[in-house]
Formats: structure tokens, sequence, C-alpha cells
């Protein structure tokens, strides 16, 4: 290995570190005191509850771990968005699930809790995958009340997701574990079956003081929406448990019967491990998002025994599309190439840059794709379109139109990794969350944003400079410097994984290693829908 491997390494391992560090501090969830205090009540975190619920050797996925992070720091925060979500398999059943963290705001929904159970229920309603919800829950927090109550993607958004879903035929089980108040005690009658904890568990559209107040009743929790008055005399609820163990243990029991599902069928063969260590991708990858690197060198590390077939690999180089497999599946790649290429007529093109002969090649492969029922995977680390004359008397706005235009219209499950850059409309061609992945996930070298920090920073520092020289004011160089490092840092911490991540921009922030089993997950839920329309893509300025 040479001294630039091991520079990468370095630099590409300390980014995992610090993932996994984030990782363990989200975990806490509203902090060791609240799960203290939680275990008192004899009830388990949602984690525990939902670690307790998967099967024990199998693979599962968190989304949404950072969801909130950093964020609504005026109220304490809300880490993981105060909700637990991981895909998994319940006695061997691929299924989604849903925990409210009580030990943060006692499971109050905050603006982005909301968005967090739309993300999962989407990722349900796209693969016609079962989801569980394990609900102890306050209900909306008050005081952002009109952050997430009244509007067509807020709370409401939840029943009626969960209305479609029934009549969908995807599987719905609800357990109530804690709290579950005013409209949320719809979310689990509106599911399938419904489960109650005895004496933990509590069911009402108001509580005992809100009663009192409004028709000055005198009556206390448990007689008004326990357990015992849920399962014996209202009926709304079908299954009483005696604690949390015993109604995870009931979920699995009524998961064991469900019945198989049809299938999409997508190839799968056995798997295989990519013959190159997936281990060097932390010294292929570049310290500096300057450099250049081959992206074959990664593709390697991801694909089943290292091997693919690329598709007109001399033609349109800043892109790579390519056949392989991944644990299995077929995929079809498509991928930014981050090195310098020369084309046949001796012309050099920019590595990440999407040229027209780049874009034009990826339109033809994405439809191949759809034509031949091959799930696709966008391998990112893109600077955008190529700019200037040439590009534009070429036609660059309408061959980019074109890629976008297959992307948009793929009728095959897309899965998005953002590796490096993932700059403006390259993020857009190259899938981005606006296009509808099934999943999409950031190594901690990402950056999603309009454009580079540098960049974006010269560009804000001239319209700064011009607005205070306006005011009269003398902009030495020392002055200069200072605002732009001002600039750049603000911009730098919007470019983050992890900012993209606390605003579901993305479902993860990932250890690359883990990619694979992201893709083969993702597949294999989307082969719980069959595609029910064929590819279109309608228009074209060919």
């Amino acid at each position: 290995m040479d001294l630039n491997f091991n520079k990468n390494e370095d630099h590409n391992k300390l980014l995992l570190s610090d993932l996994k560090k984030r990782l363990a501090r989200v975990k806490l969830g509203g902090g060791e005191k609240r799960i203290e205090k939680h275990h008192s009540k004899g009830k388990m975190t949602a984690r525990e509850r939902i670690d307790y619920l998967l099967d024990a050797k199998a693979s599962s996925v968190e989304i949404g771990a950072f969801a909130g992070d950093d964020m609504y720091k005026e109220h304490g925060g809300c880490p993981s968005g105060g909700v637990v979500v991981k895909i998994g398999y319940v006695k061997g059943k691929q299924c989604i699930v849903v925990a409210n963290d009580a030990t943060v705001k006692a499971g109050a929904w905050f603006p982005i809790t909301g968005k967090k159970n739309l993300r999962a229920q989407e990722i349900a309603i796209e693969n016609r995958l079962p989801i569980i919800y394990l609900v102890d829950s306050a209900g909306v927090y008050l005081p952002m009340q009109d952050e997430i109550f009244p509007d067509k993607e807020h709370f409401g958004r939840i029943f009626r997701n969960n209305a479609v879903m029934s009549s969908m035929g995807i599987t719905q089980i609800a357990a109530v574990m804690g709290s579950c108040v005013a409209g949320g005690a719809y979310l689990p009658i509106m599911s399938d079956e419904a489960l109650i904890v005895d004496k933990t568990g509590s069911i009402f559209l108001a509580g005992s003081y809100l009663v009192k107040a409004a028709i000055g009743e005198t009556i206390d929790n448990e007689t008004l929406g326990g357990a015992t008055t849920h399962c014996e005399i209202s009926g709304v609820t079908d299954y009483k448990a005696k604690d949390d163990k015993d109604a995870l243990e009931t979920i699995q029991r009524l998961m064991d019967k469900i019945g198989d599902y049809d299938k999409a069928g997508f190839n799968r063969v056995t798997a295989k491990k990519p013959s190159e260590k997936p281990e060097d991708i932390f010294g292929i990858l570049p310290r500096s998002r300057a450099d250049q690197y081959d992206m074959r060198e990664i593709i390697k590390r991801l694909v089943d025994t290292s091997e693919f077939d690329e598709y007109k690999e001399g033609y349109g180089q800043t892109i790579i599309t390519a056949y392989a497999r991944i644990d299995g599946w077929a995929v079809g790649i498509v991928a930014n190439q981050r090195k310098l290429v020369k084309t046949k007529k001796g012309e050099m093109q920019f590595g990440g840059v999407i040229y027209n002969d780049s874009a034009d090649k990826a339109t033809r492969f994405i439809a191949n794709c759809n034509q031949k029922k091959i799930p696709l995977v966008f391998l990112q680390d893109v600077t955008g379109f190529m700019v200037g004359s040439k590009s534009e008397h070429g036609g660059i706005i309408k061959d980019g139109a074109k890629m976008v235009n297959a992307v948009s219209n793929s009728v095959v499950p897309k899965f998005t990794i953002v590796i490096g850059n993932s700059y403006g409309a390259g993020n857009y061609a190259m899938c981005g969350k606006a296009y509808d992945p099934r999943l999409i996930v950031a190594w901690p070298s990402a950056e999603l944003a309009v454009m580079s920090g540098n960049s974006a920073a010269k560009v804000l520092l001239q319209i700064e400079k011009a607005s205070l020289e306006k005011q009269g004011e003398k902009i030495t160089p020392e002055k200069e410097k200072e605002l732009f490092d001002k600039i750049k840092n603000r911009y730098d911490n919007q470019v983050s994984p992890y900012y993209a991540a606390a605003r579901i921009w993305t479902d993860a922030v990932i250890n690359p290693l883990d990619t694979r089993t992201w893709i083969s997950m993702g597949i294999e839920a989307a082969n719980h829908a069959p595609i029910e329309r064929p590819f279109n893509m309608g228009v074209l300025q060919v």
C-alpha cells in the first residue's frame, strides 16, 4: 500500500469513528436518567422493545437514526426524532417497526417525528411491507402544534395512510405499551390488530383531567381507557398483554402465521462476497474531494466476486454503467467516475462531472434496466453537469433532461448511496431524495448541497462585500478573510451528511461496509411489491 492510501485510510476511519460516537449518543434517547425512570415503571425502552421483537440473528437497518439531530435546542432536543424505526425480520418475515421513544418528551410528536413516521409508512406502502407500531406517546408536542397538526404532510396524514394501507392489504399490527392519547388513539385502532399492555397501556381521546374539565366527570385513567376497559368493555383492542415482553411475543406469533406475498420477481442467485477486500474502500476514497480516484475500485468492493459488466465502457466515461450482483441480487449500477478521463477525440473530461455523452449513456442504460426488470443502484459523487459554450451548444440541458426523465419514470426500485459530492442538478440526475429512491443513504464522506462549500462561500462573499461597500464600509483583506471563513463555516455545517440526515433528506449515515446489507434488504423489501405499470418516458427532446 502506498502512503496516500494510508493517509486516506486514516482520514476515513476517523470519519467512521465519529459516526459511531454520534450513533452511540442518539441511541441514549432522552438520557440515562430517563431510561432508568422508564425501567422503574416495568417498561422496556423503544430500542429494547425492537431488539426483543426482531429475529436475533437476522440483519436489520435503522431508518432516520439522526432525525432531529442538533435541532429544537430551545425545546431540549429530540434525539432520533423521538421515534425508532427499523427494517428487520419477525419470524423470518421482513417488516418495518416503528416505536415511540417515551424517554424523549414522553414520546411527544415534534415536526420531525411526524416526518419520520410518514417516511416509515412510505417505505411500507412502496414495498407492501408489513408494519408494526409500538405505541408509547403523549401525542402532539403542543408548543409546536402549528408545525405538526394541520397540513397535508402533518400528523393527520398518519391515519390517512393507515386507511390506505389497509385497503392495499398491507399488514398493520399495533401494540399500545404506554400512553396513546387524543388523535393518536386512532393509529392502533386503524391497524388490523391492536394489543394493549395491562396497567401501563392506555387509550383515550381525552385523559381524566381533561374529562373533568370538559364534562365534570371524575374518573381515573385506568378505568377510562386501560387494558381491561378496552379488551372487555369497549372492544377497542384485540389482545391484553401482561407486560411488554408478553405483547412482543404475541406479535411474533401473529407474524408467524402470515401467508406468503406476491413477488415482483427480481433476479437473485446464491450470494457471494466481493473478491477484493471491502475494507480497502477506506484507503481508496480520497481525504480531499478535489482528488481523483477510480470509482471502479469502489464498485469491485461492493459487488459479488468483484465482477461487473460495463455497458458502453468507452463512451460517456464520467458515468460508469454496469450490470452486477449485490448479495445475489441482479442490479444495474449508475456511478459517477471521479477520474480525469480522455475521450477518443483526445479531449479531457473532469471526473465527477456529467457531460452530454455521459447523460445519454445513463439514460439508455436506465431504460434497459427497466425493460429487464433490474433494480438500479446509484453511487453518487457528482459536482453537477458540465457548463460552458461547448456543452450548451451541444445541448447539455436537453441531454440532462433526458436522464432526469428516465430516473423520474423508472418503475424498477432505485437505491441511492451518496459516497462523496452530491451537488446541484447532479443530485437530481443521480436519483436524489426528490426522485423516490426506495432507500437513500450517505457515507460519512458525503456532502449534499447546491454547490461545494468553497464555491458557495466565494459567491456569498461577493454578495456580502457588495452590500457592506454600499453602506460605506471599507473591506480590507483581513476583513474579507474573516467574512469568507464565517460564511464557509456556516455553509460547511449545512453540507454535512448529518445535517441532511437530521432532516431526513437521507435515511441514514452508514458505515461503507454496511452498504451491501442496505441494498440487499432494500431489494428484498421491494420484491414484496409487483411492478404495476410499464416503463414510459413520455415526451422527449430526442
